[in-house]
């Protein structure tokens, strides 16, 4: 079974993180891994619209965690890019982890220490010699739930 996919547009990539949201629950995880720009952010906005969140959702570059509290369950949005010298363990990510609402970190790499055991890491992929906006997906899950979750959503 393969586990990527090929989205054309940010559109696309909106509707992925759209489809994935009604399948959400609070503790879960979504790791995003990939270059700067390649879309990470964009399937939040989608991920965000799913959860039925009205607020713009921004990136968290500067800030490193943006809360969204007024959707069917909240959405805490964390770009840890800034982290890459360490000190992840100073953000109290554990209480976000086993809170109440539904966790995405951008840049899992940099606290991978931190992280629990299940969670659905999706890699980000540009490929720029096919148009500014195609990217490749890859879904990564660690647990049951993760699993049948891909395969729900990705139809195979």
């Amino acid at each position: 079974m393969s586990n990527t996919i090929k989205v054309e547009s940010a559109e696309q990539t909106m509707a992925i993180g759209e489809k994935l949201a009604p399948y959400l629950q609070p503790q879960d995880l979504i790791l995003l891994d990939g270059d700067l720009g390649a879309g990470k952010t964009t399937f939040t906005k989608g991920l965000a619209k799913g959860l039925v969140i009205t607020k713009p959702i921004k990136s968290p570059t500067f800030t490193i965690i943006r809360e969204y509290q007024d959707g069917r369950i909240p959405l805490y949005h964390m770009d840890v890019y800034r982290l890459e010298e360490g000190g992840g363990d100073d953000l109290g990510l554990e209480e976000y982890f086993n809170g109440d609402g539904v966790n995405v970190v951008e840049w899992s790499k940099f606290v991978a220490d931190e992280l629990p055991d299940k969670y659905l890491r999706i890699i980000f992929r540009r490929d720029d010699s096919q148009g500014d906006n195609v990217r490749t997906l890859t879904f990564e899950a660690k647990g049951d739930r993760f699993e049948k979750m891909i395969t729900d959503i990705l139809g195979k």
